[in-house]
């Protein structure tokens, strides 16, 4: 309504944090927790192992794990790379979570409720004024679209040309 009451205007803590801010926590808070979780699962392994040299069994057993790992990521995942010792593998793996991350924010951004702003998705492209018979086609289409747009085209496509 004229008031603008109709949807809430507080922010949330992200959105007072900043996305990126709130991101960096998150992703600082994910990265500290593995490194405590690989360096207990290390000092437990090192405790079990004390003057023992990697025997046969043991070798058995990682690669069994890795087979277990793959199996659980998908043979035909681009994330079963990261579990290969290549570090082209690890560099294409790398590329594909940066690309879907940003492809994430991309539609974070673009879903932000903000119903005043006329550039959020969330509302129809066009705007029709009350007190006029015209209305505006407001699509706001960017380059960044498009190229996201062509991106996730010619990945999914070129498996089926290159067949």
């Amino acid at each position: 309504n004229i008031n603008e009451d109709c949807h809430p205007q507080e922010k949330t803590k992200v959105e007072e944090l900043g996305y990126g801010t709130s991101a960096a926590v998150l992703f600082a808070c994910f990265i500290a927790l593995c490194c405590m979780v690989a360096f207990l699962l290390y000092i437990t392994a090192r405790r079990k192992n004390i003057g023992n040299s990697l025997t046969s069994e043991m070798e058995t057993r990682i690669i069994e794990n890795d087979m277990y790992a793959l199996s659980k990521i998908g043979k035909d995942s681009v994330y079963s790379y990261f579990v290969t010792d290549k570090v082209f593998g690890w560099f294409i793996a790398s590329a594909t979570l940066v690309i879907q991350v940003g492809l994430l924010v991309s539609f974070i951004l673009a879903s932000e409720a903000n119903l005043q702003n006329d550039s959020t998705d969330i509302q129809f492209t066009w705007h029709c004024p009350r007190d006029t018979d015209v209305c505006y086609n407001r699509t706001d289409l960017t380059n960044l679209g498009w190229f996201f747009f062509c991106v996730l085209m010619i990945a999914f496509l070129s498996k089926d040309m290159i067949n």
